[in-house]
């Protein structure tokens, strides 16, 4: 007995010097590529402020940072996901069946996604119907005395409306693991066929159909999935006026000099109407920490400190300089309380 207690001993040291050996000294960091930017800037004055290693941060898309995030407690997990949408239950889920039952979420401000092109084209006034039946997958009829669906047969902007161009419907999008795609899909997409009634009837009878029908996105060549590099969409709207593209408003503003957002129901895309919310695409932009790594991965809670600062979120502070929009003062406050807390968040609804 006493040979197995100290054969036990021994491997428990051993096991805990394994760990310790595997633990990492710099914080790892995934998800949205809207969020990519203001959190790589935080990174960065993080990493020379500080006596702290710069956080590595990779662009995964919220979805695919969700899923690594989730994955389950330890080193060779990331230890905060960023997101350009909330965490679904779902994901929630499976975070706590993985082990990863301590959340904290961080909202950091408001972002708009916006629909853009070369500044050598048109600038255009979509409605939200405009762009429903522009990139969804099945549209009702529009020879049809009946309510039909049938596949989308628009192939240029004029033919969904007449006053807009007769260029070809090509439009650079996120692909299905970013939560700019997911966001666009509730606001645009499913705000558009909203405005058909029978459509909007399908919520209620048949509620699986009705997301189907109006966040199922065309896959005949007029949306071109163009990953998780944001950039590369700029450039391609560059070299190609006829194209728009989507993302968030913080690649909108830095390429100003080079592309234009169109509006949404007669709203422009800009700082004031995102934060007042009557831009129609407008979005919270989130972060989240596992706190189980929260004084194992060195400097966790100091980057999250440094993230929600003045200097860094406020109205003034340098992220607005790279596009973020600012959350109003309270709502500021209570949430740096929150994130200097720790307070850990329940099952999103």
């Amino acid at each position: 007995m006493r040979k197995t207690l100290i054969a036990a001993a021994v491997t428990a040291v051993a096991a805990t010097a394994s760990v310790q050996a595997m633990a990492r000294d710099t914080i790892n960091i995934v998800g949205s590529s809207t969020v990519f930017p203001f959190a790589t800037t935080v990174a960065e004055t993080f990493g020379r402020t500080t006596d702290f290693n710069t956080p590595k941060i990779e662009s995964t898309g919220s979805g695919g940072g969700f899923k690594l995030f989730c994955a389950g407690v330890g080193v060779d997990t990331p230890d905060i996901t960023n997101a350009s949408r909330r965490m679904k239950p779902s994901e929630y889920e499976t975070c706590v069946a993985n082990g990863v039952k301590d959340i904290v979420e961080i909202v950091i401000g408001y972002d708009g996604i916006t629909i853009a092109n070369s500044k050598e084209a048109e600038q255009v006034d979509l409605g939200l119907k405009q762009v429903y039946m522009a990139l969804a997958k099945d549209v009702p009829d529009p020879s049809a005395s009946d309510f039909k669906l049938v596949a989308n047969p628009y192939k240029t902007w004029n033919d969904v409306q007449a006053s807009l161009p007769e260029t070809k419907i090509e439009v650079l999008g996120p692909p299905p693991t970013s939560g700019t795609r997911d966001a666009f899909a509730e606001l645009a997409m499913e705000g558009g066929c909203k405005t058909f009634d029978d459509i909007k009837a399908l919520k209620d009878s048949d509620k699986d159909k009705f997301k189907a029908v109006c966040m199922g996105i065309r896959e005949d060549g007029h949306y071109i999935e163009a990953g998780e590099n944001d950039n590369l969409i700029v450039q391609k709207l560059v070299a190609n006026p006829d194209a728009m593209g989507i993302f968030g408003f913080s690649f909108l503003d830095q390429n100003s000099d080079k592309i234009q957002g169109a509006k949404i129901e007669g709203v422009a895309p800009t700082f004031d109407t995102i934060a007042d919310g009557s831009y129609p695409l407008s979005r919270s932009l989130y972060f989240y920490v596992k706190k189980a790594h929260v004084g194992t991965i060195p400097g966790i809670e100091e980057y999250v400190a440094e993230f929600t600062s003045e200097k860094a979120w406020g109205m003034d502070g340098y992220l607005a300089d790279k596009g973020l929009i600012s959350l109003p003062d309270d709502e500021r406050k209570d949430m740096a309380k929150t994130a200097k807390a720790m307070k850990t968040m329940g099952k999103p609804e």
